[in-house]
């Protein structure tokens, strides 16, 4: 039977829109400081030749770059302010996720609540920022000598200045945006930062279309092709809207309790535990600590003499580490099957989820609470984590794998129709959410006039 809150979401409607005026609000403070961060991606870094650039990126189209700067929004292609985007951030949080899943201090730490959250989220703003002057330097260092051989210069004048100048202003362009996506989680709709790169990879949706329908017409690509992609997109759609809303529902009972006409009665609720209960986190953790070592070695090779060992190495990284290669399949599923575990026990525990149950007096039917119902709640979530994390892995590098055999454009990568589908679902949710509890306001200012009126 439906509960009433669901029947009030059952029934709200557009109209709800123009009463709920924070909302409102909310949503259009979300649409601009995406189009802030849309503007800066279009601002270059200074001594950096935009034309050039251009011109040596096409050259060079293809490859972990393509993916670097679809996560991006296309900000690594104009070697913008925010070219390395938040993903400096995201590499320095599974850095001390796993320092506090491992170290007994940090564990401590994280046991402490919301002082304990915010003094390691300082952390890893800390980390953030060496990981950017890391990323910056080989990023500015690998742009001077990007093109040489081609005798394009990309960098108007080269030299220590230039590296110092760049990282500064990579760093200040991170750093702005994980301000921008704080402010959207406090002041606007869903989450800021995965906000913004869904921002990023939805910008390259119409670059991909034009793409398509251009070799569609140029006959590089066949009518069949690009039907069977555009369905195999909207299958993917479907297929996740689907899994990600998919639970395991557990019965939770409570003892009978004295009602207001004296009847013993015993309530009864769910314990929702999600198929996927990370979310979209794993394959943007692989991504990232992919993404770490390939963007280094990959500019490193640019700067590196020819002739030496050195370039060798970074060569053959670069070769068998590439995307679409097998090794690099091999771990980026290897990386979101370890996050999905990992991070499903980082945001659920068993033991403190069967102690809240206890203290309040809910029990699972069958199961004695206490140490049971933590063993049965770790039991039950292992298994449907295998199921997520199978589902996770098909959809994320499958597609990928077959995007870099016919070199079709990133946007079909699993991974990113993931993070806009995830991203979009859990933004309708939370302005759902509002509209709800909007009318609820309503309806208890109603019902205190009425008793006014008595």
């Amino acid at each position: 039977m439906a509960s009433r809150a669901d029947n009030i979401a059952s029934n709200m409607s557009l109209a709800n829109f123009g009463k709920a005026t924070e909302l409102k609000q909310r949503i259009w403070f979300t649409v601009g400081a995406l189009i802030v961060f849309r503007f800066l991606s279009f601002v270059p870094l200074p001594g950096v030749n935009p034309l050039i650039l251009s011109t040596l990126y096409d050259q060079t189209r293809g490859g972990i770059l393509d993916l670097f700067n679809t996560f991006s929004g296309g900000s690594l292609e104009r070697m913008s302010l925010i070219a390395l985007g938040v993903m400096p951030y995201i590499t320095a949080s599974i850095v001390v996720q796993l320092a506090a899943a491992l170290h007994p201090a940090l564990m401590a730490l994280k046991k402490e609540g919301e002082a304990g959250r915010k003094k390691l989220n300082q952390y890893t703003r800390y980390g953030a920022v060496l990981l950017c002057a890391v990323q910056g330097w080989f990023l500015a260092s690998g742009l001077e000598a990007y093109g040489a051989q081609s005798g394009l210069q990309a960098v108007v004048d080269p030299g220590i200045m230039f590296r110092v100048i760049a990282v500064v202003n990579l760093i200040g362009g991170t750093m702005f945006l994980l301000w921008l996506g704080e402010q959207i989680t406090s002041r606007g709709i869903g989450n800021g930062v995965s906000l913004i790169i869904m921002a990023g990879i939805v910008a390259q949706f119409p670059t991909f279309i034009g793409n398509l329908f251009e070799g569609g017409r140029s006959g590089s690509i066949s009518p069949v092709l690009i039907v069977g992609l555009v369905a195999m997109m909207v299958a993917l759609v479907w297929g996740i809207s689907f899994m990600e809303r998919a639970q395991r529902r557990l019965l939770i009972q409570y003892p009978k309790r004295a009602s207001a006409r004296g009847m013993m009665q015993a309530d009864r609720s769910h314990l929702p535990l999600k198929l996927n209960t990370a979310n979209v986190i794993p394959p943007i953790f692989a991504s990232s600590l992919l993404l770490l070592p390939l963007t280094i070695t990959q500019f490193a090779g640019n700067a590196t003499d020819t002739n030496s060992a050195a370039y060798g190495i970074v060569q053959t990284l670069n070769q068998y580490l590439q995307h679409g290669a097998p090794l690099y399949m091999l771990l980026y599923a290897i990386g979101i099957i370890f996050f999905c575990f990992f991070y499903t026990a980082v945001v659920f525990n068993p033991e403190e989820t069967a102690e809240n149950l206890k203290k309040n007096g809910g029990f699972i039917p069958g199961i004695r609470p206490g140490k049971r119902t933590a063993e049965y709640l770790d039991y039950v979530l292992t298994r449907i984590t295998v199921l997520g994390a199978i589902y996770l892995t098909i959809v994320c590098v499958v597609p990928e794998y077959l995007v870099a055999q016919t070199g079709l454009p990133l946007f079909l990568g699993g991974t990113s129709l993931l993070i806009v589908v995830n991203v979009t679902v859990d933004t309708i949710t939370q302005i759902q959410s509002h509209l709800l509890a909007h009318q609820y306001g309503d309806l208890i200012k109603k019902a205190r006039l009425k008793g006014r009126l008595r």
